[in-house]
């Protein structure tokens, strides 16, 4: 697999004239930098969704059982 080149693309307001060009060291590493924060962000909140339906599907077994909810499990079942 090749790796891409980044391009920028810049326009002028006023004349609508469009310039493109590579990215500069400095915007691919801020690009690379953004990159990994979604990532992470990403990754976070598929952790959570992930604990939050573990959460609801054992406070629903719970209240079938006619066992006792921890608050955690609670929270999650009051909107």
């Amino acid at each position: 697999m090749t790796e891409s080149t980044l391009i920028a693309v810049e326009v002028n307001a006023q004349t609508g004239e469009r310039i493109e060009r590579p990215f500069t060291p400095e915007e691919i590493e801020a690009h690379s930098r953004m990159q990994q924060e979604f990532l992470a962000l990403e990754s976070a909140r598929e952790a959570e969704k992930s604990r939050i339906e573990s959460l609801k599907a054992s406070a629903k077994a719970k209240l079938i059982a006619g066992q006792p909810l921890t608050a955690e499990e609670a929270d999650v079942l009051v909107i």
